[in-house]
């Protein structure tokens, strides 16, 4: 009986290996969830390990001015196949999506320019995390992809209970900056070095910022990638709309790895 078993798992082996699917892939579960901000009807989408048993840190992905979309939940999946739950939140409402910059550019805009709306819409999703049976809600941590990476930032100034907050290719400007002693996140901004939507000059204000208020702060800076270097659809919308957009392979997998090693250190696995 040994040796048939061991065949059979060879032969499922094999076969996962020509599929080019991993056990870690088959654990992956997703599921598109609801949840309400008042009056408002959030659409998220969460994902988690079933290979992980327990409860396991908990992390928000915040997504970029296009609105909630698949690129959120690929890395809500890849952050699950890290052994963490993940939800990829929907800070517009009903899973609004822009297919122009000028949509996103007014949804997101009604997002930043106010901070209670934000503060709301993000602390219902991180509610509706805290409460899932896969998740310890003590552990929880946030990041995000340009307005994304905005929206973590000031989450983290405005001292919400979170872990650690990783931000990609986001604004750095905000109305309301950090108050001494208010941020309890430690922060992690991973930056594009030739990203035009963010200057020497904001980039040197946030660095006082966090410096003043206390914060447990890195930057990082990626030499010569654009503004939303971790999407490989970056370079279609830039095509399309004239941005100045750009993907770079090499920066998404550091970047990536620097919040591996970032979420390490904070959740102590």
């Amino acid at each position: 009986m040994g040796g048939i078993r061991g065949f059979v798992w060879v032969v499922v082996a094999l076969v996962g290996g020509l599929l080019g699917v991993s056990t870690a892939d088959a654990a992956v579960k997703g599921k598109v969830v609801e949840y309400r901000d008042g009056g408002v009807t959030m659409k998220g989408y969460l994902a988690w390990n079933d290979a992980v048993k327990g409860r396991r840190p908990g992390v928000l992905v915040v997504h970029e001015w296009w609105g909630h979309n698949e690129y959120a939940r690929k890395r809500a999946r890849m952050l699950a196949e890290m052994g963490y739950a993940a939800l990829a939140v929907d800070m517009y409402g009903e899973g609004k999506q822009a297919d122009h910059p000028d949509d996103a550019g007014a949804f997101s805009s009604a997002v930043m320019k106010n901070m209670d709306i934000m503060t709301a819409r993000f602390t219902s999703a991180m509610e509706y995390l805290r409460k899932q049976p896969t998740v310890d809600a003590g552990r929880i941590g946030a990041i995000g992809y340009c307005f994304g990476g905005a929206v973590v930032l000031n989450m983290a100034r405005q001292g919400l209970d979170l872990k650690g907050v990783a931000s990609f290719h986001g604004s750095l400007a905000s109305a309301k900056p950090a108050e001494p002693g208010a941020v309890k996140a430690k922060v992690l901004v991973l930056n594009g070095g030739a990203d035009t939507f963010i200057t020497p000059e904001q980039v040197g204000a946030f660095a006082t910022e966090m410096a003043r208020a206390g914060a447990d702060f890195r930057f990082i800076s990626y030499a010569g990638a654009k503004h939303s270097f971790t999407n490989p659809d970056a370079d279609i919308y830039a095509r399309k709309f004239g941005l100045a957009l750009a993907y770079d392979a090499a920066a998404d997998r550091e970047s990536w790895d620097e919040m591996k090693r970032f979420f390490r250190e904070v959740f102590g696995r």
